[in-house]
C-alpha cells in the first residue's frame, strides 16, 4: 500500500510503499501504471531492491490494479520495450507521422558536430560542466542520445531532470529500446540526427541511461555499445571525441585506472577514428592513465587534454555527481576523466582541433 508520495520529477513518481511489514523506497512511471495515491494498492517488482542494485534501489510499480491507467491512444506507432507487459507505444521522430518525418527522412548529416562517447550515464553532467565553463562566449545547444544499454525510461533520470531545468541541455533523445525522450528514435542514428537537427544541438553525448550490465568478462557488458556509437558518429560525418572511463577508487581491478570497458569498446570495436581523451592527471597515477591509454593510438587520435581548472567546473555542477557510489570527492580521476572529454569538445566548437 502506498504511504507516501516523496517526490516527483518529469515522468517518474518516488513512494513508499508498504509491504511485508517494512516501508520500502518504489517508483511509478504514471504513463506506464497511471499516477499512484496515497492509501492505494500497488503490484510491485522488487527485484532491483532484492540484488541490492545501488542504481536501480527501488522496488517499481507494475500497475495500480483498481485504477488502471488510459489506453494509448497515440499518435505515435513506435513501440519500445516491445512485447513485455509494459511496452509504451510512442510517437518517432523519425516515423511517418512525427512533424520531423520530412527532415529526417533524408538527413544524412551530422555536419562536424562533436559527439562525446561515454560508458557510463554518470558521465554527463560532468562533460557538460567542463563544456559549458570552456565556451566562454556562449554556452552550446548540447543533446543528450540515450541509448538502451541501463535503464530503458528516461523517465528513472533525476540528473537529466535537472540538467534540462537548469538550461544545460536543450533535450533528451531516447533510442532504441530507451522511451521517455524530449524525441523518441528507432535507432542511434536518427538519435543523432534529430540531436542535431530537430533539436539544434552544436554538441551531444552519447551514453547508456542510468544503471549497467556486465559479467567480469572481456565482451559481456552493456557499454560495448559505446564502440559503436563512435561507427555511428563517424558515418554520420560526425566528430566522434571517446571519452575514457578511468578510476581511482574502484575496488576491481579491471576497472582502476582506464577501465577495460574503454579498452575493448575503442580498441577492438570502434573501427572508425576518434579524438580519444586522455586526462593529464598528475603523478604516477597519471603517468599509468596514459600508458594504459597508449595501445589505442594504433586506430585513433590520443588528445592529451589538460584538468586544470575542472574541479572548479564539476563543483559548480547544478546535479549531484555520483558513479557507483562514489562522489567527486571519492573519485575525482572518474569525473576529471570525463570533463576532459567536454573540454575537448568544446575546444572543436571554437575550432581548434
Amino acid at each position: 500500500m502506498v504511504e507516501a508520495v516523496r517526490r516527483e520529477w518529469p515522468g517518474a513518481v518516488e513512494l513508499a510503499v508498504r509491504a511485508g511489514g517494512m516501508s520500502l523506497p518504489a517508483l511509478a512511471y504514471p504513463r506506464l501504471t497511471g499516477r499512484p495515491r496515497v492509501g492505494d494498492r500497488v503490484l510491485l517488482n522488487t527485484s532491483a531492491l532484492d540484488l541490492g542494485l545501488g542504481t536501480g534501489g527501488y522496488a517499481l510499480v507494475v500497475a495500480v490494479p483498481e485504477r488502471l491507467p488510459d489506453d494509448p491512444d497515440g499518435p505515435g506507432h513506435l513501440v519500445k520495450a516491445r512485447y513485455t507487459p509494459l511496452q509504451a507505444t510512442v510517437l518517432g521522430a523519425d516515423e511517418q507521422g512525427s512533424p520531423h518525418h520530412e527532415v529526417l527522412r533524408e538527413a544524412d548529416d551530422l555536419a562536424g558536430m562533436p559527439v562525446v562517447v561515454a560508458d557510463l550515464h554518470s558521465a554527463l553532467p560532468a562533460v557538460l560542466a567542463a563544456l559549458r565553463a570552456d565556451c566562454h562566449a556562449a554556452p552550446p545547444t548540447a543533446a543528450y542520445v540515450m541509448l538502451d544499454g541501463g535503464a530503458l525510461p528516461a523517465w528513472f533520470s533525476r540528473t537529466t531532470a535537472a540538467l534540462r531545468d537548469a538550461g544545460w541541455l536543450a533535450g533528451t533523445v531516447t533510442a532504441g529500446q530507451a522511451f521517455g525522450g524530449d524525441l523518441e528514435t528507432v535507432t542511434v542514428h536518427t538519435g543523432l540526427l534529430a540531436a542535431r537537427h530537430v533539436l539544434g544541438a552544436q554538441v551531444a553525448v552519447v551514453a547508456q541511461g542510468p544503471g549497467n550490465l556486465g559479467t567480469g568478462t572481456r565482451w559481456g557488458f552493456s557499454g560495448v555499445a559505446c564502440g559503436e556509437a563512435v561507427n555511428a558518429v563517424a558515418v554520420l560525418g560526425g566528430r566522434p571525441v571517446a571519452s575514457l572511463r578511468i578510476s581511482e577508487a574502484d575496488a576491481r581491478e579491471r576497472h582502476r585506472g582506464v577501465s577495460h570497458h574503454s579498452l575493448t569498446c575503442y580498441g577492438r570495436v570502434a573501427l572508425a577514428r576518434a579524438d580519444v581523451v586522455v586526462p593529464d592527471l598528475p603523478g604516477p597515477f597519471g603517468e599509468g592513465v596514459a600508458a594504459q591509454a597508449q595501445p589505442l593510438a594504433e586506430r585513433h587520435n590520443l588528445v592529451r587534454v589538460t584538468v586544470d581548472g575542472l574541479m572548479e567546473a564539476l563543483a559548480a555542477c547544478p546535479v549531484r555527481l555520483s558513479t557507483m557510489g562514489r562522489g567527486l570527492a571519492e573519485d575525482r580521476a572518474y569525473f576529471l576523466a570525463a570533463a576532459a572529454a567536454g573540454r575537448h569538445a568544446a575546444r572543436l566548437l571554437a575550432g581548434h582541433g
